[in-house]
């Protein structure tokens, strides 16, 4: 029997997740202005219709590998955990996968190709650090209507907490001068890190 129309659900699923799979390598290998949406298309073995009917373009195809790196900590931001827990587990989620050398080679592409391409910078931007500070920044106004954080700007409560667990050692990181951290050595840091800010904002 010939099926006609669009693929089913799981169909689109696939075909989605075989287009981000190929379009992360292919920017790894190729940078950002270098890709064509062609070279994508033919490596997912899709039609370049197909990109555009899920990502608008290639900034939007972009933007989507960045929400799908920052789905795998967003997550992990649970207010059925102790205060101090949940943000131990988020950090230590969100450590570890900005730390990986292909997100880290990923922040290179960005900071090279951004003033050239604006949508990149743009994309990246909103996909993945303003989600993971808007998340950050209700769950501390959750925890402050609580009575648990002191009446501190939330937004600037993730933005800070952001910072402390990123530290100088990211650049470090960014730069090539360390190697990627461990698991165990990403729980010490995380750890450090949480109750230094908690330190500073947590309600007595």
């Amino acid at each position: 029997m010939i099926k006609c129309g669009r693929p089913c659900k799981g169909e689109e699923l696939l075909s989605r997740d075989r287009i981000l799979d190929s379009a992360l390598q292919l920017f790894l290998e190729q940078g950002y202005g270098n890709l064509s949406m062609e070279t994508i298309a033919r490596d997912a073995r899709v039609s370049l219709r197909t990109i555009y009917r899920h990502f608008d373009g290639k900034a939007g195809l972009f933007g989507a590998l960045i929400r799908r790196c920052t789905d795998q900590f967003i997550g992990s931001l649970s207010d059925e955990s102790p205060l101090e827990e949940a943000l131990i587990a988020f950090g230590r989620q969100f450590l570890f996968r900005i730390t990986r050398p292909n997100v880290l080679r990923i922040r290179a592409i960005l900071i090279g190709e951004a003033q050239q391409f604006p949508d990149l910078a743009t994309q990246f931007y909103q996909q993945g650090p303003s989600r993971t500070l808007e998340q950050l920044t209700q769950f501390f106004l959750r925890h402050q209507q609580a009575g648990r954080i002191r009446a501190i700007d939330p937004g600037f409560l993730a933005d800070q907490f952001i910072s402390a667990l990123r530290g100088e050692r990211l650049q470090r990181l960014q730069l090539g001068l360390e190697v990627p951290p461990e698991e165990d050595d990403i729980a010490i840091w995380v750890t450090e890190s949480t109750r230094l800010f908690l330190d500073g904002c947590i309600a007595r």
